[in-house]
């Protein structure tokens, strides 16, 4: 795994570069993210190109040995630009404009911005495209960000009416599908279909999950455009994007078939105060990020381009965007890069080189203070070059565990959630945490990958079963566990004939009769479980393997495969792993609080997020906090 940083010569003196460039070879660096945001620099009056100071950034940073992905600018277009067409920028599901300002201002759905966004890729291509310092080309960056994803423009309007068209054929069969019978939503033709935001009350759930597909698309084929001109102009060279943690607002598998390897941007301590962790999470891993925050994205990403990934952003210090912001503990950011190291990574790349005493990033740390001083994380990030040199590639190999993955079933889940506390993310990284504290190592796959070979697979819920994966599922003979709304809905967004779980009933026959959702803090109890936000009422022949005190069935097993038919608790996920591992003779590692392994070819990996020592008593290793510790497997 090679090391990195994102770095922004435009952004200091000219004179500061060729030292910086040789500090970062020094560092133990070898890569060098630039230019994804440097269009009003490249460009500052429409056709005035200005390329010299980049020509001289560029061949500084390959003087000083170091290999460059060089970024397509098209996240940050600049004002000259969006004055020549105002109505470039996406409109927001209130209607109101994304302005200039900042960055991400523009619809994907915009032809002329499209036609701006090749022009300005072609141009790049061909003036570095074969330049011996260009090792790769990311386009854009962190597509989505900041709620950019959905549109409701006329742009948008315009090509999602046109995107129904090739879909459906006729209004009529558009009609018959949505069911715009009811509430008298028919329509006459293709034209009078408008995006689904402004509506009285809710839309149409199938008018929105075709939006939402509609937008997906419209993503894929940006990013497709580009990839097409660089791959042609700069052959031979790897294209990648940095996608974003927690984000499902479009397909990543769909964009990761277009590209080389899937890229991620890492920032531990951000998500857990961003997102759904408890206070004692919170609290307990405030400097450190919980435990399978990190991993949970190393594997999804792994499994979005054929196993080729890697780490753009790495978080080296404290950020600016979350509501509290600390520092990492001492040691952190050398695990972090391990873990990735055990993951796969092709590479680690620390977000930023020196930190800005500027605009909107100046509390943003890097490897660097502002003042040019080292950072903290300067000395961890050569302690992980010196252990990744020592240890030499390590090969990733199969999981035992294969845990399905589905953009569109958080898009089902979040466009008719049922109950306010179902979340698709939380449920899916609640599993994945389960198998994770067992000490299983897990692939993270899309719901029409190829399942063979694993030794169990879970499905957390997919509430629309795409073609084939009954099928699929149905040659399996190992274990696999079926989460609650599986098979709940159709393609159309509607339930289907004979109830859930649609046609997973040739797997393990029950019938989903009615649902409830429970408020927080509410919880049915089972014997040493508890059932919480989610409860269906199940009508099966089968006895169940799980019951509540009430006798109320919650889990169903028949055969190989389980369906369980509420959201478990973690007694109950541990007790439903262990079992399914039993039954195929995997050995399980309870392991304590904070500790968490990853196994590749060679070597097992330890990682200690707890801020106490950890007896690891597998190796018999104390293992010190905010640490790591490394053994060779024996064959």
């Amino acid at each position: 795994m090679k090391l990195g940083c994102c770095y922004y010569p435009e952004h200091w003196p000219e004179d500061m570069w060729e030292d910086d460039a040789r500090r970062m070879a020094d560092m133990g660096l070898s890569l060098v993210r630039i230019g994804e945001f440097a269009w009003s620099r490249i460009e500052p009056e429409s056709g005035q190109m200005h390329w010299e100071w980049l020509d001289r950034a560029i061949d500084t940073l390959g003087n000083a040995g170091l290999k460059i992905i060089l970024g397509t600018p098209t996240a940050t277009p600049p004002k000259w630009l969006v004055d020549t067409m105002p109505d470039m920028v996406a409109i927001d599901e209130q209607g109101q404009p994304r302005g200039f300002g900042s960055r991400r201002h523009y619809c994907f759905s915009h032809n002329g911005y499209r036609a701006e966004a090749r022009r300005i890729t072609v141009a790049m291509a061909e003036r570095y495209g074969d330049h011996p310092a260009i090792a790769a080309w990311q386009t854009d960056n962190e597509y989505g960000c900041h709620d950019t994803v959905l549109s409701f423009s006329d742009a948008a309007a315009g090509r999602f009416r046109a995107w129904l068209e090739a879909r459906y054929g006729t209004p009529h069969a558009l009609n018959e599908t949505w069911r715009n019978v009811f509430w008298s939503m028919e329509y006459r033709s293709f034209a009078e279909v408008d995006p689904p935001n402004l509506t009285v009350t809710e839309a149409n759930p199938a008018h929105w999950l075709d939006y939402r597909r509609f937008a997906s698309d419209e993503v894929v084929s940006f990013n497709r455009e580009q990839v097409d001109i660089l791959s042609k102009i700069s052959p031979n060279r790897d294209i990648t994007h940095n996608f974003m943690g927690f984000f499902t607002e479009f397909d990543h598998h769909d964009v990761g078939r277009d590209i080389d390897l899937a890229t991620w941007d890492s920032y531990p301590l951000g998500f857990l105060e961003q997102f759904w962790f408890d206070g004692d999470d919170k609290r307990d891993y405030m400097r450190q990020g919980h435990p399978d925050i990190a991993a949970f994205h190393h594997d999804l990403y792994r499994g979005c381009s054929n196993g080729r990934w890697g780490v753009m952003e790495q978080q080296p210090g404290p950020v600016n965007w979350a509501r509290f912001n600390p520092a990492p503990l001492p040691g952190m950011v050398a695990l972090w890069t391990m873990e990735a190291f055990a993951h796969g990574a092709e590479f680690t790349s620390y977000f930023r080189w020196r930190q800005a005493p500027f605009a909107q990033e100046q509390m943003h740390a890097g490897l660097l203070r502002p003042d040019g001083e080292e950072a903290q994380a300067a000395d961890e990030v050569r302690e992980a070059a010196r252990v990744i040199e020592r240890l030499g590639p390590q090969q990733t190999v199969k999981a035992p565990a294969a845990l399905v993955f589905s953009y569109e079933a958080a898009w089902v889940c979040g466009i008719q959630p049922q109950g306010g506390s179902f979340r698709y993310l939380e449920l899916v990284y609640g599993w994945y945490s389960a198998l994770r504290r067992l000490g299983f190592d897990v692939d993270i796959v899309a719901a029409d990958a190829a399942l063979d070979g694993y030794e169990m697979v879970f499905v957390p819920t997919l509430p629309i079963a795409p073609d084939g994966f009954v099928k699929r599922l149905s040659a399996l003979d190992c274990p696999v566990l079926i989460g609650p709304r599986t098979g709940s809905k159709t393609h159309s967004f509607s339930i289907p004939d004979g109830l859930a779980p649609g046609g997973l009933r040739d797997l393990v026959p029950l019938t989903i009769a009615r649902v409830e959702s429970l408020r927080d803090g509410v919880a049915e109890e089972g014997d040493g479980f508890e059932v919480m936000r989610w409860l269906e009422h199940i009508e099966s022949e089968l006895v169940p393997e799980f019951a509540l005190k009430s006798g109320r069935g919650v889990v169903f097993r028949n055969e190989n495969y389980r369906y369980c038919g509420g959201w478990p608790d973690r007694p109950l996920l541990t007790a439903l792993i262990k079992r399914m591992s039993d039954e195929t003779g995997l050995a399980t590692t309870v392991l304590p609080k904070g500790l968490r392994i990853r196994r590749t070819a060679t070597h097992q990996f330890a990682f200690n997020y707890s801020s106490e020592p950890v007896l690891f008593e597998q190796t018999g290793q104390t293992i010190a906090p905010a640490s790591f510790a490394i053994t060779a497997l024996t064959t």
